[in-house]
C-alpha cells in the first residue's frame, strides 16, 4: 500500500508514537448526516468525549485526494459547509483519491481507512444494512460486506431503523460477524433501545468487549465485530411512533424514485422533518454515547 495516500494529523501521529488508543470516526455524519451547525458541534463534542476517556479521536475523510486520518477544525468546517463532498464508500475511494477529489467516508470506507492506518475501533451512529424490499431492489449496504472482511470493531446504536433489521442480521450471521450487545440482549434499532431481534452475545464492560475482539483476531478470524450500544434511555424514541414516521418517509422515497446511496440521507432528513427535529436530538445523543463506550473499549484493547 502506498503510504503517501495517508495523511495523519499531528495529534494522531503523536498518539501512534506514544502507543495511545485511537478511535476512528466517520465523516458522512458531518457532510450528509446532519445540518449545519449541529454537524460541526457534534463532531467536535464527540472528539472531546474520546479524549476525556483517554483515547485520541481520528475523524477520517478524503480531502484533495488524501486519506486524512484526523481532521483540523478548518477541515471539519469545510466538510460541513461545502457542496463539493462526495459520499465515499469502498467503490468510490480509488476514483476520489486518483482524481484528488473530496469525500466524506461512510461506515464501509471509514473501516477500510482505519484498518490501513492500524486503528482497531471505530465509533459511528448506526450501521447500514439490508434495505426493506431488498429482495426486489437488491439494495444492500456495502457496510455489511466490509464488516465481513475488514478487521475493525464498530461501536454503534445497532442497525438504522429504516432497514430490514432481520435480514441485516441474517447477512451478518452468514459472514460470521458477531453482533454483541453492550449491556443488552436485544438489538437496539438506532432511535430506539430495542427491536424484536436479539444480539448474539452480551458484554457489560469495556474489558470484556476488548477480550472478545482481540481473541477473534488472534484466532485468525478476519472481519469486524458489531458492538451494539443502545441509545440512552432519556433520549430514546417510542418504537411505534418512530416506526410510523419511517413508513411515511419510505413511501415518500418510493414515490420520488429515490434509490441507492441517496436513500439514507433522504430518509434521515425526512424523519427529522416529520419528528420536528427530535430525531436529530436522538441521533446526536446516541453518537455521543457510542463515543463514551467506544473510547473505553479502545483503551482496554490497546492494553492487549
Amino acid at each position: 500500500m502506498k503510504t503517501e495516500w495517508l495523511e495523519y494529523s499531528s495529534e494522531v501521529l503523536e498518539a501512534k508514537k506514544n502507543n495511545k488508543a485511537i478511535v476512528a470516526l466517520e465523516s458522512t455524519i458531518i457532510s450528509h448526516g446532519m445540518p449545519y451547525p449541529q454537524n460541526v458541534e457534534t463532531a467536535k463534542e464527540v472528539e472531546d468525549i474520546i479524549r476525556k476517556n483517554g483515547a485520541v479521536p481520528a475523524t477520517i475523510a478524503i480531502i484533495d485526494g488524501k486519506i486524512k486520518i484526523g481532521l483540523s477544525d478548518d477541515e471539519i468546517e469545510f466538510l460541513a459547509k461545502s457542496d463539493d463532498i462526495e459520499k465515499a464508500s469502498r467503490r468510490d475511494l480509488p476514483y476520489l483519491i486518483a482524481n484528488k477529489k473530496n469525500g466524506a467516508t461512510t461506515v464501509a470506507a471509514t473501516m477500510i481507512c482505519a484498518e490501513l492506518a492500524g486503528i482497531e475501533v471505530f465509533v459511528t451512529g448506526g450501521i447500514g444494512g439490508v434495505h426493506r424490499e431488498a429482495e426486489r431492489t437488491m439494495d444492500i449496504s456495502a457496510d455489511l460486506q466490509e464488516l465481513a472482511q475488514t478487521s475493525v470493531a464498530v461501536v454503534c446504536a445497532g442497525a438504522k431503523s429504516i432497514l430490514d433489521i432481520g435480514l441485516t442480521l441474517e447477512y451478518l450471521e452468514t459472514f460470521g460477524v458477531p453482533v454483541v450487545g453492550y449491556g443488552t440482549e436485544t438489538l437496539p434499532a438506532f432511535y430506539t433501545r430495542t427491536s424484536e431481534f436479539n444480539v448474539n452475545f452480551t458484554v457489560d464492560e469495556p474489558q470484556l468487549a476488548a477480550d472478545m475482539i482481540r481473541t477473534k483476531w488472534e484466532l485468525g478470524l478476519k472481519g469486524g465485530v458489531v458492538i451494539a450500544n443502545p441509545i440512552p434511555e432519556n433520549d430514546a424514541m417510542e418504537e411505534s411512533y418512530i416506526t410510523n414516521i419511517i413508513e411515511t418517509a419510505l413511501n415518500e422515497a418510493k414515490e420520488n424514485g429515490i434509490s441507492g446511496k441517496n436513500v439514507t440521507p433522504f430518509l434521515l432528513s425526512k424523519v427529522k422533518e416529520l419528528t420536528e427535529g427530535t430525531s436529530l436530538t436522538a441521533n446526536i445523543a446516541l453518537v455521543k454515547n457510542n463515543a463514551e463506550v467506544g473510547s473505553r473499549i479502545a483503551v482496554e484493547l490497546n492494553k492487549k
